[in-house]
């Protein structure tokens, strides 16, 4: 795998820069997920940084994971299958306050059309407790709370996107033009905007998630922008988890891809930290707009 800081700075450095460091609350803990499709899961945290994994009743396969917090009970955890082609990410959110579990299995290779594309697979299912009774409910659960927000999410000194949540399975996003930046970011912003204005639209399908009150998890695959610019934005199709908590005006986050680099292609698997400032629109007719305008991606 290439070190995208070494090939971009700006990107690889400022995108993880604000991350927390990782969380090792897990090692030692073995969970069995009873999900929603049927089909029973079981993570076995070995230590800090490996993990068994597997389906009941296939035999355990051995991964490296990442986990972080997103509140003092619930965890992201994400790890890639060794080995596995094509590419293969599980990513988990872990509330252990309410005994319930989501996944996201997104997967490369799916497309015959295009092997950038990524498919993520959403199902929910609870932790199953000594002498619990498991019921068909409560979940979490696919959610329109998030509609009409907009938030600017800084993931480092230099780094920053603001999101428009204007509906409930697409978003969009721009770079902003802030005045501290240094005149590099400045000029990849403005880069990465004249670059949008090759889309119809900075659309992306996305998938909101109530985890709990004040948690969110916001879920995009970059695919329009994979169809449309291919190799030209850098970031092909990949997949960002964020799990947002609005209490603390934080996330953390992971993202699963391909990234074109002048080196080539190399694949892309991080965590990331972000902080969030919820920005009024009513006064910016640039984010009205984006509030307001129609979709031109579907009917």
């Amino acid at each position: 795998m290439v070190d995208l800081r070494k090939l971009c700075p700006y990107i690889g450095g400022a995108i993880d820069q604000f991350t927390p460091p990782l969380n090792f609350e897990l090692a030692g803990t073995k969970f069995e997920f009873v999900m929603d499709d049927g089909y029973d899961y079981i993570l076995d945290f070995l230590d800090k940084d490996t993990l068994e994994w597997h389906w009941a009743g296939d035999a355990p396969k051995r991964a490296k994971y990442w986990c972080e917090k997103g509140d003092d009970t619930t965890y992201l955890v994400s790890f890639e299958h060794a080995g596995a082609a094509p590419r293969a990410n599980h990513t988990f959110v872990i509330d252990r306050e309410n005994n319930l579990v989501t996944r996201i299995i997104a997967k490369l290779g799916t497309n015959p059309k295009d092997e950038y594309l990524i498919t993520p697979e959403y199902e929910f299912g609870v932790i199953r407790a000594e002498g619990q009774d498991i019921k068909p409910y409560p979940r979490h659960g696919f959610t329109g709370d998030l509609r009409g927000t907009v938030v600017q999410w800084a993931y480092g000194s230099e780094m920053a996107t603001v999101h428009v949540y204007y509906c409930s399975n697409f978003y969009r996003i721009t770079y902003p033009r802030d005045p501290a930046f240094s005149e590099e970011a400045k000029k990849m912003n403005e880069m990465f905007n004249n670059i949008l204005k090759d889309l119809p639209s900075s659309d992306e399908p996305t998938r909101y998630i109530k985890i709990k009150d004040g948690l969110y998890l916001f879920s995009l695959t970059e695919s329009n922008g994979e169809r449309i610019l291919g190799a030209k934005m850098g970031f092909r199709s990949n997949t960002m988890c964020f799990l947002q908590n609005y209490k603390r005006e934080y996330l953390v986050g992971r993202s699963f891809g391909t990234s074109t680099t002048p080196e080539g292609d190399t694949h892309t698997h991080l965590m990331f930290g972000a902080y969030g400032k919820l920005i009024d629109p009513t006064d910016d007719e640039g984010l009205q707009k984006m509030l307001r305008d129609p979709n031109p991606y579907i009917v």
